[in-house]
């Protein structure tokens, strides 16, 4: 294996060292813009008020969230859902696309449902509070 020591043209050493840099420094980028749970821990507590998730997650004035990617829309058995929620949720599973909709807008994405929240309007608090419900398995223990 060659060094950039061993190079002997400069002009090529340099541009391999700043194209090496800009590599590091596309990677830090593209971490940075991943979804972050944590992030989303943040953003949950704007939901927690209607809505909980862990392990002692029980139903509130929204159904309890835990395994929410994945489950069937309207899918909580003991929680009374808007009737046009189980409307459009016949056949159908919260995947990250269609929550990303739902919490931008809910009542934009579903007319008539009793959800009051107005929706998150930042892409990145949506990507990141999906990426926290989705560390949730069904008990509501981590993934």
């Amino acid at each position: 294996m060659i060094t950039v020591r061993q190079i002997p043209d400069r002009r090529i050493r340099v541009r391999l060292v700043v194209a090496s840099a800009a590599l590091v420094m596309v990677g830090f980028v593209t971490e940075a813009s991943a979804q972050d749970a944590a992030a989303g821990e943040k953003v949950f507590k704007r939901c927690a008020a209607c809505h909980a998730v862990g392990p002692s997650a029980s139903n509130k004035a929204g159904p309890e969230l835990n395994g929410l990617v994945g489950r069937k829309i309207a899918g909580v058995a003991d929680y009374g859902y808007s009737d046009a929620l189980k409307t459009f949720g016949e056949g159908k599973s919260w995947d990250e696309a269609t929550l990303d909709k739902w919490l931008e807008s809910p009542k934009g994405l579903v007319d008539g449902t009793s959800m009051a929240f107005a929706g998150l309007k930042k892409e990145e608090d949506r990507k990141n509070l999906v990426a926290y419900l989705a560390a949730f398995d069904e008990s509501g223990a981590a993934k």
